[in-house]
């Protein structure tokens, strides 16, 4: 692993349905979630106007598992869109606010003598999948128990070199933070995706296996027309082709639970990222790209799956998980 790194720095009401407005239809758009036939309404604030209030933010779970056991574990995953832009606004006090057990983050876009002080949290053990290409992907993983074993990749090169997988050993589980490829403009890389989804499957199934998983990231695919605002027109979109909702449907047929929708079938717009045109993320007009899936055996233990769209700094919300464990 030449370009795989490591730092380890240790330190002193669910199911409720909602409603939206329905979204303005336009032609497709290779930028997901872009409504380019809106104009902007200035007095909306843009993505980068606003700021995370986390006085009001509400980072406790009362939601129990279904017999009634409390939640007593917590992990959050987030794109993060640039460690050093997310730093600036604010993104480590959002951590610091929602003290989650396990933190996973994705698109990193840092390389490893790069990354400012103070991605270094009082508390938590961290650790970085970065890879060769500086501002491109990269995982991090932050833990306040120390996993029993830490591997970064799946031993493909091919994927390796960009610092997509963290694997973390704890006693009961793996807990595995990713950050898919997407299938690029023009669709460009979709074989490359596809193939992704394949190799990717088969070391999810490989670990299952052993204990149970769970996978949380941005898996780059919006598994069903409820999972974005604009279906008709993105269906050859990167991250709404066929293909790539194929490749869900197969991880998910292997014996995986997507938790959100396993707790909110039915629940319309909500969703993990929006572009930063149009104002599209004041207008929810966005995607769910973001994901927590679990081992079918873990099942018993969800309290939750909550999406904070209250916190900003990046394109992409943060997503919570809640289990008792």
């Amino acid at each position: 692993m030449p370009r795989n790194s490591k730092i380890t720095s240790t330190s002193n009401s669910k199911k409720s349905g909602a409603s939206v407005k329905k979204p303005v239809k336009t032609e497709s758009s290779t930028r997901r979630g872009t409504d380019q036939e809106d104009t902007p309404n200035p007095k909306r604030p843009k993505l980068n106007e606003v700021n995370t209030d986390l006085n009001s933010l509400n980072v406790n779970c009362l939601t129990t598992t279904n017999d009634g056991r409390v939640n007593n574990f917590k992990i959050a995953s987030w794109n993060v869109a640039g460690i050093r832009a997310c730093i600036k606004k604010n993104g480590m006090d959002y951590i610091k606010k929602e003290q989650p057990d396990i933190m996973c983050l994705q698109e990193v876009k840092c390389s490893l003598n790069k990354l400012p002080e103070e991605v270094n949290i009082d508390g938590y053990n961290n650790y970085w999948c970065l890879g060769s290409k500086e501002g491109y992907a990269g995982v991090g993983l932050y833990s306040k128990v120390k996993p029993l074993d830490i591997k970064y990749g799946l031993d493909k090169p091919e994927y390796d070199s960009e610092g997509r997988v963290i694997t973390a050993e704890y006693d009961k589980f793996f807990i595995v933070v990713t950050y898919v490829p997407n299938a690029g403009a023009g669709l460009k890389n979709l074989p490359r995706r596809l193939q992704w989804d394949i190799d990717f499957r088969n070391y999810l199934k490989s670990l299952d296996e052993k204990k149970p998983v769970i996978l949380c990231g941005d898996m780059n695919v919006s598994h069903q027309p409820i999972d974005l605002a604009n279906p008709k027109t993105n269906t050859k979109s990167a991250g709404f082709t066929q293909e790539e909702r194929d490749g869900m449907t197969a991880l998910l047929a292997e014996g995986f639970i997507d938790t959100f929708r396993y707790l909110y079938p039915e629940k319309i717009g909500a969703y993990t990222y929006w572009t930063y045109l149009g104002n599209a993320r004041s207008r929810n007009v966005g995607w769910r790209l973001d994901y927590f899936i679990l081992s079918k055996n873990l099942i018993d233990n969800l309290c939750d799956n909550i999406i904070r769209t209250e916190v900003y700094g990046s394109d992409h919300c943060p997503i919570v998980l809640y289990l008792n464990i």
